[in-house]
């Protein structure tokens, strides 16, 4: 697939999930969550130009480093996003404000690795970027997934990051 129809995938693939994120849905854990970032997975690493030939060793380190970035974009999104458990058994999801913060970041840091890049001379495909993309989609399943589980006889999914946070007032002395 050209680079230009690699972009396409990223960024349809990318809009199709940052606006479903903020909306409450559903999550079933027994479907395949898994299959969309593999098959995004499979689609970049077929890409002949996923490493620099001119520059294999730096390009290698600066996929190694997108999928870091990917892989941590992943967890901190899932661990920001918020999961609850209807009265009927149904487990829901919807990001938090904090998601938001790590989508940022997240960019930022792909932007920094991109530049880093650019400085150094290599030539970089757009199958990095969408095996990053495969990263951070398939560890965000996978935490939801296992967070969606009900814990013990509670019967409640785990809480995403700052849940149980309650203000805290200051007594007058």
């Amino acid at each position: 697939m050209p680079g230009f129809a690699n972009a396409l995938v990223i960024v349809a693939v990318a809009a199709i999930v940052i606006t479903r994120q903020f909306r409450a849905r559903a999550i079933d854990t027994d479907r395949r969550w898994w299959l969309i970032p593999v098959i995004l997975g499979v689609v970049a690493l077929r890409e002949p130009g996923i490493l620099d030939g001119h520059h294999r060793m730096e390009s290698a380190v600066l996929l190694v480093a997108e999928l870091l970035v990917g892989l941590a974009t992943g967890a901190g999104w899932a661990w920001t996003t918020r999961i609850w458990t209807e009265p009927d058994g149904v487990v829901w999801t919807k990001s938090t404000k904090a998601s938001i913060a790590v989508w940022v970041v997240g960019i930022a840091l792909r932007i920094g690795v991109f530049g880093i890049g650019h400085a150094l001379g290599l030539h970089q495909d757009s199958a990095a970027l969408m095996l990053g993309l495969a990263a951070t989609l398939l560890v965000r399943g996978g935490i939801l997934a296992w967070r969606a589980q009900p814990l013990g006889a509670v019967n409640r999914p785990a809480p995403a990051y700052g849940d149980d946070m309650r203000s805290v007032r200051r007594e007058r002395a």
